[in-house]
């Protein structure tokens, strides 16, 4: 089973200037390269999340397209020249045209008027590629090698109650692994320390 990650970014999304009256062009950024992100918190543990500089390398953006919250009916799309995605120095920018359904129109308004102000975007991770640090307090998943990005999206919150449960499956085995590996450093280093007091 394919698991498809989403990756929720606090990003004031903001209306390109320049562009010829009625375009209705928009910009953000659905991710942003070597933040931490805090996905959620337990028993005083942050679960966070890291995309790579290099994540998206060999990545094919032909043809995303852009929604609101992931569902719904697109409101713009790279194959159609709507949607331009572009990687630079800080992330995976977004221009989009809204201006050539309804719904789009719609979502242009609702971005004009600050009432969304988030982006994210949807994607499977090479979980192959992951690497995982593991520090008092923080558990830290870093995203090394992004395979498939099938939107881009605005949406209303930074997180969703199944997106906390996909990164808890996510951190789960890995974690497990870490604190076993722990406890038998921890074994070992009693075990000699109990050798050298005899």
């Amino acid at each position: 089973m394919i698991t498809k990650d989403r990756y929720y970014l606090p990003f004031e999304m903001r209306t390109a200037q320049g562009g010829a009256e009625g375009e209705n062009i928009v910009e953000g950024y659905a991710a942003v390269f070597e933040r931490p992100t805090v996905l959620y918190t337990e028993n005083g543990v942050e679960y966070c999340e890291i995309i790579s500089r290099t994540a998206f390398a060999g990545v094919d953006l032909s043809d995303v397209v852009m929604n609101y919250n992931h569902t719904g009916k697109p409101v713009a799309r790279t194959r159609n020249g709507s949607l331009v995605l572009t990687i630079d120095d800080t992330g995976l920018k977004v221009t989009a045209r809204l201006g050539g359904t309804q719904e789009a129109r719609a979502m242009y308004e609702e971005i004009k008027g600050g009432y969304i102000d988030k982006m994210s975007f949807c994607f499977v991770a090479d979980r192959s590629a992951d690497t995982y640090e593991n520090i008092p307090g923080r558990y830290t998943r870093r995203i090394n090698r992004i395979k498939t990005v099938y939107d881009v999206a605005a949406v209303d919150f930074p997180a969703y109650d199944d997106t906390t449960l996909e990164a808890r499956s996510a951190f789960a085995a890995e974690a497990a692994k870490l604190t076993a590996e722990a406890e038998k450093r921890r074994k070992k280093a009693y075990i000699l320390q109990k050798t050298l007091e005899v």
